[in-house]
C-alpha cells in the first residue's frame, strides 16, 4: 500500500531527517520525495510503500508523524494513496 505523507513548516534542519527515521523504524520505505523551501518555509511531499502485511503500521506512522509535527509545529499528514488519488479526480 501507498502512503502520502505532506510536511509543511517553518524551515529548521533536521525535518526531512526525523520524518524519513519515524518511516525507517517502521519498515515504510520512501519511493519518492520533493521538497522545497519557500521564503522561510518548509515544504515536502513523500510517497511510501507499506507492506500490506502490516496492518498496524498505516495508524502507528500517521500518530507517530502527528505527534513529531505538534513537537516540531509542523503540520504532518499521512494518506493512503488511493484516497489521495480520488480527491483529486472529483
Amino acid at each position: 500500500m501507498k502512503v502520502v505523507i505532506t510536511v509543511v513548516g517553518k524551515d529548521a534542519v533536521g525535518i526531512l531527517a526525523k520524518v524519513s527515521t519515524a518511516c525507517a523504524e517502521r519498515g515504510v520505505n520512501i519511493v519518492e520525495v520533493s521538497q522545497s523551501i519557500l521564503q522561510d518555509m518548509f515544504c515536502m511531499i513523500m510517497i511510501a510503500e507499506i507492506d500490506e502485511s502490516n496492518k498496524d503500521c498505516f495508524g502507528d506512522l500517521s500518530g507517530a508523524l502527528t505527534k513529531l509535527g505538534t513537537q516540531q509545529n509542523l503540520a504532518i499528514h499521512v494518506m493512503h494513496e488511493d484516497i489521495f488519488n480520488s480527491m483529486h479526480r472529483i
